[in-house]
């Protein structure tokens, strides 16, 4: 009888620690983005360091659920089929729940089909492409969501800019080969109209491209002051050393990406004061964006790469959330937290209240933009009689 006691409650005893342990299995979230390859690369790199930061904080807060949360991180090399064949994985193997990133935009293009057949939430926080978070057909559900800069919106404000500014008289559009370039190109055809603004010259540029005199020789020629370019980083940056060869400096109004650590190191910081471009977050950190900086200032490469930080965070944060709402990990019922979040959430980007809705998927929108250039080597808020005489409803998307 003593035997038999001790033996059962020798049973229940391991019983006990392996229920905790089963209880306690990771939720995996998956990260598939550039880690290497392209000039946009050091964004996800940055952008991990907020994921880090974010899992760190959300586990010892108890994670989520009672699960610890979990990141699986793979490389697509800037090459959308091995983006394609990393999100099978992360959700046939890796069996993700949630995936992030990335911040190739023709990447997320290529197999945003995935997660929305699968019904597995997506949250980008690089990627800026308009047609990443809209629903694969009208009226259908749709799991993509971002936390980012948005080209539509980033050329509204550009178009605005240009319309407004007397100073232009003749603009051209000068753009990348690659799925991200012609992305802009495609919201910048849709919406130039309605700016009165027709290109006199519409151009492009590879990634890998080094001189660009030939095309610049052409808008020089045909009387263009105003440039409107989209681009990563370095290649943009050898379009402002092109223009120093010919001796060709007219306004510049670019993507975001040229306040990446690349640009600025391929243009060199004399050159790289001239072009004007938005932001997610201000130069000048917050009380609360400064906490965050010197928490993983160690470990960042490229400081102006810190709103990929941020963004990381925010996004991390958000999903948490969603899924402590939905009471479950369930792909369908985490979209729908996502678009009805209750409660407010301060986060390192900006305040959260509602970011989403089952119509609209972007958290961060145009009025959160910041005016933004290089002096000198530095990232800094830039305003002038144009900027300063826009208003919210400027940054409307049509």
């Amino acid at each position: 009888m003593t035997i038999t006691r001790l033996s059962a409650a020798l049973a229940l005893a391991v019983l006990s620690h392996a229920m905790p342990s089963m209880a306690a299995e990771p939720i995996r979230i998956g990260f598939n983005s550039d880690l290497s390859a392209s000039p946009s690369a050091q964004s996800s790199q940055h952008a991990l360091l907020g994921f880090d930061a974010a899992i760190a904080d959300i586990n010892k807060q108890g994670g989520v659920l009672g699960r610890p949360l979990e990141l699986v991180v793979r490389d697509d090399v800037a090459q959308p089929p091995k983006a394609i064949q990393n999100m099978s994985d992360l959700i046939d193997g890796e069996k993700v729940v949630a995936v992030m990133g990335p911040t190739n935009s023709g990447n997320a293009l290529a197999w945003k089909h995935i997660p929305n057949a699968r019904k597995i939430p997506v949250i980008t926080v690089l990627g800026t492409a308009t047609g990443i978070t809209q629903p694969m057909a009208p009226g259908a559900d749709n799991y993509m969501f971002r936390l980012s800069a948005v080209d539509r919106e980033q050329v509204v404000a550009i178009l605005t800019y240009a319309a407004k500014n007397p100073a232009t008289k003749k603009i051209a559009v000068f753009v990348e080969t690659t799925g991200y370039g012609q992305g802009g190109l495609k919201d910048i055809e849709e919406l130039k109209g309605l700016y009165g603004l027709a290109p006199v010259i519409v151009d492009k540029f590879n990634v890998s491209d080094t001189d660009m005199t030939s095309q610049l020789n052409k808008m020089k020629a045909a009387g263009v002051d105003t440039i409107i370019m989209w681009g990563q980083g370095t290649p943009m940056g050898h379009v402002l050393r092109s223009m120093e060869k010919i001796d060709y400096f007219p306004i510049v109004l670019t993507s975001w990406a040229s306040d990446n650590k690349s640009f600025i190191d391929a243009a060199g910081p004399k050159l790289g004061n001239i072009p004007i471009f938005l932001r997610t977050i201000a130069p000048d950190y917050t009380p609360r964006q400064q906490q965050l900086y010197e928490r993983v200032k160690d470990k960042i490469t490229a400081p102006s790469v810190f709103w990929a930080t941020c963004q990381g965070y925010d996004a991390m944060k958000l999903l948490a959330l969603a899924m402590q709402q939905a009471g479950t990990t369930d792909g369908d019922a985490v979209r729908k937290a996502l678009e009805n979040l209750k409660g407010i959430y301060e986060g390192y980007s900006k305040t959260y209240d509602k970011p989403f809705s089952a119509a609209n998927h972007e958290g961060i929108a145009g009025p959160d933009f910041v005016w933004t250039r290089w002096v000198d080597g530095k990232l800094t808020r830039y305003s002038d009689a144009v900027i300063a005489g826009l208003k919210p409803a400027d940054f409307k998307r049509p």
